[in-house]
């Protein structure tokens, strides 16, 4: 038996694959209230970015920079 109620397919680490897995493990948790697996999920899912932001020969302070920037587009309301 698996922590997960439905069926998840696996990912292959450092591919969008890999996120796309631990982000339905993540709602599947959230859809049954089990907040500790949740939190798992999410230092999975980091994880799984982070392979990710390898694979693409970048670091997570790049994302973090790319996010910066969208929430800085946001606040000045040429985002919306």
């Amino acid at each position: 038996m698996s922590y997960h109620k439905k069926i998840i397919q696996k990912g292959i680490l450092g591919k969008s694959s890999k996120i796309q897995e631990e982000l339905e493990e993540l709602l599947d948790a959230e859809e049954q209230s089990n907040k500790i697996l949740a939190m798992c999920e999410l230092a999975d899912l980091y994880g799984a970015l982070e392979a990710c932001t390898k694979d693409y020969g970048l670091t997570m302070d790049d994302l973090k920079e790319m996010a910066d920037a969208t929430a800085r587009a946001f606040q000045s309301g040429s985002r919306k």
